[in-house]
């Protein structure tokens, strides 16, 4: 029986890889890109985390290597390093039935410096890392990317959003021509447009909706505020729940850092990971979760795509993010591997729109409140509130704005003779009672 992934004809040890990771079906993404990228063709693939483009580019790119030619070929990058090490070790069970004719290697910053020189004395086939390293180590004559025609640009709005495309701009501006461009991206920002223009001929743009925005085996939970402080709340969620490890996410640095100190006030067994964490940190941080010593992390957005870990029972949202593409990221962090998970978040009255939009896309959220450890339903109570809330009209109805009367010719004669009367009349009043007062 023919695989499913034999339709490509891709080298017989990427089919091995695949029937070892028991993959067996090619996802939509796939299936519209490989057959392009296998063609040298310039492709953009807009989708979001779970709709399987890792394997959309690794597998071509892959099978386009030409192990004989002793050269970089290929060069991916991901914007962090969580993200690139996690690139890197999909691409490694990749060539495990290759029998070590491929090399590649893992170029980011928080490593030696002269160690890195050292293992890059002989050049990979492919190299997978973070433009700002990637970029040093060309400038320096470390790699030679001249002769590479493969650049694959992964998380390309995230890029855009933390400042490295100009990093990756002057990569590509050293390598040879013609350079085939492959850019993932959950969202196509029009700042990103004229870094596409400059580089891409025609490509294949893809854009693949997944069909449900978040695992079905996922509770959304939202915890009204009530004025209450988030912090707080959220370390009073957190103890509810006693997960075996939950993420905490805050929209940004300053909050991350706030929530962290409230649950190590609390005691709790807390990390946090930001992009202000110095690299040998957050390789210290995901090395205890990977190891399950810590219960906790508090997180922002930008390492939200590169947090790939095992066992994370819950989500906590301090805050609905201010890109809804990046709650669907968050909450994306739970529930894998067939195992349920639960992800709540703190939410305000501004933040009503929001939660109207993700219901639009297909997340069905349950209210929720807590009181001294007990969590308390208020799905039918919220329900009433909002259907209430539609079905009143707009206060424009409501108050309805008398028409003005039509006015007579000579009014403004009359009125200011009137005015006149009455302020002769307020004067001899006056009067009367001064000489009363004598």
């Amino acid at each position: 029986m023919k695989h499913n992934f034999e339709r490509f004809q891709l080298k017989p040890c990427l089919i091995e890889a695949l029937i070892e990771q028991q993959i067996k079906k090619p996802m939509e993404i796939q299936e519209r890109l490989i057959p392009a990228i296998r063609n040298g063709s310039d492709v953009i693939g807009q989708s979001q985390t779970g709709t399987g483009k890792t394997l959309a580019f690794l597998l071509p790119l892959v099978d386009r290597i030409d192990p004989e030619r002793k050269e970089v070929q290929a060069v991916i990058t991901a914007p962090t390093r969580e993200l690139a090490q996690q690139l890197f070790d999909e691409l490694g069970k990749l060539l495990t039935k290759d029998n070590n004719t491929i090399s590649s290697k893992l170029v980011v910053g928080g490593t030696d410096r002269l160690r890195m020189l050292e293992k890059l004395k002989n050049q990979p086939h492919i190299v997978v890392g973070t433009p700002g390293r990637i970029y040093d180590m060309v400038k320096e004559g470390a790699l030679d990317v001249h002769r590479t025609e493969m650049f694959v640009v992964d998380e390309a709005d995230q890029m855009l959003d933390m400042g490295f495309l100009e990093d990756v701009d002057r990569v590509a501006g050293r390598m040879g021509d013609p350079l085939q461009m492959l850019v993932f991206s959950a969202t196509i920002p029009e700042k990103l447009q004229p870094f596409l223009r400059k580089y891409m001929k025609n490509p294949k743009h893809v854009k693949v909706e997944p069909k449900l925005t978040s695992p079905a085996k996922i509770e959304h939970w939202l915890i009204p505020d009530r004025d209450r402080d988030k912090n707080h709340l959220a370390v009073q969620i957190a103890k509810a729940f006693n997960p075996f490890l939950a993420v905490v996410f805050a929209n940004t640095k300053e909050d991350v850092d706030e929530v962290y100190d409230a649950f190590v006030a609390e005691g709790l067994h807390v990390e946090k990971l930001h992009g202000g964490i110095s690299p040998r940190d957050r390789k210290k941080v995901m090395k205890k979760l990977k190891s399950a010593e810590v219960q906790y992390l508090v997180a922002s957005d930008l390492v939200a795509r590169g947090i790939d870990v095992k066992g994370i029972s819950h989500i906590i949202n301090v805050g609905i993010p201010k890109e809804l593409e990046y709650y669907v990221h968050r909450v994306g962090r739970t529930a894998r591997a067939g195992w349920d998970g639960i992800a709540a978040t703190i939410m305000n009255r501004k933040d009503q729109q929001s939660v109207e939009k993700l219901e639009n896309q297909g997340i069905s959220f349950v209210y929720k409140d807590i009181s001294k450890g007990d969590w308390i339903d208020l799905e039918q109570k919220m329900r009433r509130k909002r259907t209430k809330k539609k079905s009143e009209p707009s206060n424009e109805v409501l108050i309805k704005t008398p028409k003005p009367k039509k006015v007579k010719p000579g009014y403004k004669k009359k009125a200011k003779i009137q005015m006149e009367q009455e302020q002769k009349r307020q004067r001899r009043l006056q009067n009367k009672k001064n000489n009363r007062g004598r």
